[in-house]
């Protein structure tokens, strides 16, 4: 009886891998015939898909999403580029506007082609409260199909870190396939805070106090390194934005020789010729990111309270300071987080030394830029930092996380050579910030003309250069 069960279970699990087989198989060929149709239609372009399901959210992604559009463009006549977009309440006018306005980057709209996704929902984390990598992944499959499906491109570079949809398009799409990998979905600071049972936004606090959970997690998070792994080594060639996001690829995908570091682009260019407006009377701190969890923008706040008490005997001086929170927020999940941060601000009695200013333009940033003349950035394991070199373009002297983007490739402490701040805890930050507070101004200049000397590297133009030099190996197998 039992070997009758163990043959029926092989018999139906082989099956369904038969079915799933010859739909993979059709799907493929409906792909293929599908691109050949497109081909002789356009048969002197190359379509190269982008695949950014967040391509109108703001933030420092979509300006690389941008600037890489931008620099097609320039290079390339013979191409028609095709976005992959959730924001399907977005026209094309409406999302390049945006670009414009948030970015002060032009796109050409007669080269590009928005393709609208309707399963954007299946990526949100909301939908997966636990085993949220995983959920996410397998979305971003369906959402990556449902691409593939409407457009098969020649050329597809996903700029979001959605991995998962590499081999779907390689393999079944018959693509040339290249990434830009911003953060690592998962990386082994992640696995080590679970196995010492630290808390933190992705690691809850009854997981932390459960010993199986803890366990189960730290399984959990070895099989989907692998298989995050496998997918990863799909992309024929691979772009990462810092040394600490290029450690982590080169430890978990091992390709070294398709791996290439490609700085984010950062408006520095315009932004260290904008003139400071001084004021004796206010001390203008800015913090620039989006409203997402692990920005840890709570921290800031804290940071300001120690401040605070630190400044306990100069209540006048206390009077002059103000932090400034600019970032944007991409769904209800992001504004539901500002408001907790607005009640928190509350709590802490802070309200009148705290402003948030959300999606705001270009323009309005860049007279926060003027006017601020210190800035803080509090995320754990930055992958990069745009807003922490524009605010170091714009002589704004920054305390940043010690870890990371920022402690790796951003900023410099050492004696003679310093360019900005470190810290890691609140008591940290506020020590930081009083320091800058009561240097002179000599001191603060020395720092502040180290900054904007440091950041040309990471001009758009930088990126621009390294981006096309990375992506050749594509464009010389897909160009027809």
């Amino acid at each position: 009886m039992f070997f009758k069960i163990f043959y029926l279970a092989n018999g139906i699990l082989l099956f369904f891998l038969v079915v799933f087989g010859l739909a993979l198989y059709c799907l493929r060929q409906y792909l293929r015939s599908r691109k050949s149709k497109l081909g002789d239609r356009n048969e002197n372009f190359v379509n190269v898909g982008i695949f950014h399901p967040y391509c109108n959210a703001g933030g420092g992604g979509e300006r690389v999403l941008w600037c890489a559009v931008r620099s097609l463009q320039a290079k390339y006549d013979n191409i028609k580029i095709v976005i992959y977009t959730g924001d399907i309440e977005s026209s094309p006018n409406a999302i390049l506007e945006k670009a414009k306005s948030v970015f002060n980057i032009s796109i050409e709209l007669d080269s590009v082609t928005f393709v609208y996704l309707k399963l954007r929902h299946w990526v949100e984390a909301r939908k997966y409260p636990c085993f949220t990598l995983l959920g996410q992944s397998i979305g971003s499959v369906l959402l990556g199909l449902e691409a593939l499906c409407k457009f098969p491109p020649d050329i597809y570079i996903d700029t979001m870190g959605y991995a998962f949809t590499l081999p779907l398009f390689r393999y079944i799409g018959c693509c040339k396939v290249g990434c830009y990998v911003h953060y690592p979905t998962i990386s082994t600071e992640m696995l080590r805070r679970v196995q010492q049972r630290e808390y933190s936004h992705n690691n809850h606090s009854y997981v932390v106090r459960n010993p199986f959970l803890t366990w189960l997690k730290v399984t959990y998070y070895k099989l989907f390194a692998k298989i995050y792994s496998w997918v990863g080594r799909s992309s024929e060639t691979i772009m990462v934005n810092s040394s600490w996001t290029e450690n982590h690829i080169l430890n978990l995908w091992g390709v070294p020789f398709k791996t290439h570091r490609v700085y984010p682009p950062c408006e520095v260019k315009h932004i260290k010729n904008l003139k400071r407006i001084e004021n004796p009377n206010k001390i203008i701190i800015l913090s620039v990111g989006q409203f997402r969890p692990e920005k840890d923008h709570p921290l800031q706040l804290q940071a300001m309270y120690e401040l605070r008490t630190l400044l306990t005997r100069n209540e006048d001086l206390w009077n002059k300071i103000k932090l400034v929170i600019v970032g944007s927020c991409r769904n209800e999940a992001d504004y539901e987080r500002l408001k907790n941060m607005q009640d928190l601000s509350k709590h802490l009695s802070l309200e009148n030394s705290v402003e948030f200013k959300v999606n705001v333009p270009y323009s309005e940033l860049l007279e926060l830029y003027k006017v601020a003349s210190i800035g803080v950035h509090t995320m754990w394991n930055e992958h990069f930092g745009i807003g922490i070199v524009e605010c170091m373009a714009a002589g704004i002297i920054m305390v940043a996380h010690k870890s990371g983007g920022p402690l790796l490739d951003i900023i410099e402490t050492s004696e003679g050579s310093q360019n900005g701040f470190l810290a890691v805890d609140a008591i940290e930050y506020a020590n930081c910030i009083l320091s800058i507070i009561y240097n002179s101004k000599e001191e603060n200049d020395v720092i502040r003309n180290a900054a904007r000397s440091s950041v040309e590297r990471f001009s758009e133009k930088e990126f621009e250069t390294n981006f096309l030099r990375a992506i050749i190996p594509l464009f010389n197998k897909g160009l027809k």
